[in-house]
């Protein structure tokens, strides 16, 4: 694909030659547990270093955490905590064929597959996440888990997935209400739509004038209930909300796996309830709903 390489993106090579090093493994077999374990056995064990140094040149992790062989990849989130959070209705991925928008270097998915589901396809347009995906994939050789480098604008708004997620994607866009209606468009009639985003918790919605949280990309923090009116607009009953919840600073944090300021950074030292603009810390809700009618 031309966006793998060195023309699309400055960084391609050294990702490239990472990958091209990643010593070989006698064995692996993948496994469900706190962290996405690849159990693995390298053909010579001395070259935990070289897959150490390789796995570190995919700088930044930021969603795990991972557990590769004997390498423990400490993400900058805690995304196994998310993970619990949608308990409610893991339950209901048992045999479905699922598309995580915005789906990072591909955890959630591996969590998608060993709650059941047949098929997952990612996409997420930073090139650097799907070549830790490569990177696992080196290893786990699973033939139905995909990561691909596209935006959902790409897509064809075809009901193709019997389980649409959009995680942590809503606030970056200029009109959350056309995204909504993507995802709806892509979601099976009955089938199940999760969305996560930032919310607000008050009447009005949240639009900064720059930054919020230091990000500059962030255009909208709706209400629960605005979030609950733009489903219905797009053609969703059955809406539930599972769960709302604060982001802690040890679940978003620096790591040597994700170097960069995080969260801590982020918030107003003297009130951690306050980001640095002043605004309201992070929340997160969490909604499922239903798409019940063609739009």
């Amino acid at each position: 694909m031309a966006r793998f390489t060195l023309a699309h993106h400055g960084d391609m090579q050294g990702w490239q030659t990472a990958l091209s090093q990643l010593p070989a493994a006698t064995s692996a077999e993948l496994f469900d547990a706190a962290s996405v374990t690849l159990k693995l056995e390298l053909a010579d064990p001395a070259h935990a270093d070289q897959m150490l140094a390789s796995l570190q040149a995919l700088h930044p992790w930021r969603k795990g955490p991972w557990q590769i062989g004997p390498i423990h990849i400490d993400t900058e989130w805690r995304s196994d905590w998310k993970w619990n959070r949608l308990k409610p209705i893991v339950t209901s991925l048992a045999g479905s064929r699922i598309l995580d928008i915005g789906c990072g270097n591909g955890y959630f998915g591996w969590r998608m597959l060993a709650a059941g589901a047949t098929e997952v396809v990612g996409i997420d347009p930073t090139l650097v996440f799907c070549m830790q995906h490569q990177a696992v994939q080196r290893y786990a050789r699973h033939p139905r888990h995909w990561v691909l480098p596209l935006r959902i604008e790409e897509l064809p708004l075809t009901r193709q997935f019997d389980h649409v997620f959009s995680m942590g994607v809503l606030y970056h866009r200029r009109d959350p209400l056309e995204h909504i209606n993507s995802l709806v468009a892509l979601t099976e009639l009955g089938g199940m739509l999760v969305l996560e985003t930032l919310l607000v918790d008050g009447p009005d919605s949240l639009r900064p004038n720059d930054r919020y949280a230091r990000m500059r990309n962030v255009w909208c923090l709706p209400t629960a209930d605005q979030i609950i009116d733009w489903l219905e607009q797009a053609g969703c009953g059955d809406i539930t909300i599972i769960d709302v919840s604060p982001t802690l600073v040890a679940e978003q944090r620096s790591t040597a796996w994700m170097r960069f300021e995080s969260l801590a950074e982020a918030l107003d030292p003297t009130d951690s309830k306050r980001t640095v603009e002043g605004h309201p810390a992070p929340l997160r809700g969490i909604f499922v709903a239903r798409p019940h009618a063609a739009k």
